[in-house]
């Protein structure tokens, strides 16, 4: 990837409608899960990109960055002072047993062995700890988007269940978001798939990294429009209360999943 593509994935992370809406959902999540206890932690943020959601966690503890793509690592440490470390969430440099929280959004369904990577999230959280995800859900709603990001799969709100189970997570919290924008999302790329000249199979083909400079095609470029995005923003914003509150919605674009680690 070359430079002037994480420049613009820098400005997305802090100023597209998606990113600052889900932000607002995530952080207002984890003050209600974490309590009042929730501002001297120690924080493992998996898959940082460019820092932003590392710097949102500060506010609950100290906070360690790690992020598998070198040119987003050497960027966020320019751009933010954030100490950033490269490296694998199959692999994570850490002792077992050493976060108060992990967290990793929108990362898991870039690694093809999710199983290692979620086992990973777990192993070095400490006991009784917290381990928060978000993952894109739904593989009826694959689109160009998920190819030009390096997707390898969505997941249903089941089969993230089970994955966390099998490394004996117990749930916290565990629900769909991005829920109003869901229908029609959904009926947009369902009508896509029935033109003829889109392709039938809408199963992943490679989730491998390669260059994303022509990126054209991701759903954060596709509305570039001022009015729209206060709209879309104040939509998907909607869900904050409801989430703080307590809702589980039973369908939505993304999932969010928080478990304890057993004691």
């Amino acid at each position: 990837m070359d430079k002037a593509y994480y420049l613009e994935y820098f400005a997305l992370e802090r100023e597209h409608w998606w990113f600052r809406a889900r932000a607002a959902i995530l952080m207002s999540h984890l003050r209600r899960t974490l309590g009042p206890s929730g501002n001297e932690l120690r924080i493992l943020n998996v898959g940082a990109a460019t820092g932003r959601s590392s710097e949102l966690l500060r506010q609950f503890g100290q906070v360690t960055s790690v992020e598998y793509d070198a040119g987003c690592c050497s960027l966020a440490r320019k751009q933010t002072g954030l100490e950033m470390l490269q490296a694998s969430i199959t692999q994570l440099p850490f002792p077992s047993d050493t976060f108060d929280l992990v967290c990793s959004f929108d990362v898991i369904e870039h690694v093809e062995d999710d199983l290692t990577a979620v086992a990973e999230l777990h192993r070095v959280c400490r006991r009784n700890g917290l381990v928060s995800v978000t993952v894109p859900a739904f593989m009826f709603l694959w689109s160009q988007h998920d190819d030009v990001n390096h997707h390898c799969r969505r997941y249903t709100g089941g089969q993230l269940r089970r994955l966390m189970a099998t490394a004996g997570a117990l749930t916290v919290f565990h629900s769909y978001f991005n829920f109003w924008l869901f229908f029609p999302i959904a009926a947009f790329r369902m009508f896509r798939w029935l033109l003829p000249s889109r392709p039938k199979d809408s199963s992943p083909k490679d989730c491998s990294p390669k260059d994303s400079s022509k990126d054209a095609g991701s759903d954060f470029f596709a509305i570039r429009n001022t009015l729209l995005d206060k709209v879309f923003y104040a939509i998907f914003r909607s869900e904050e209360p409801l989430i703080r509150w307590g809702v589980r919605f039973p369908v939505g674009v993304s999932i969010l999943s928080t478990w304890r680690k057993p004691a």
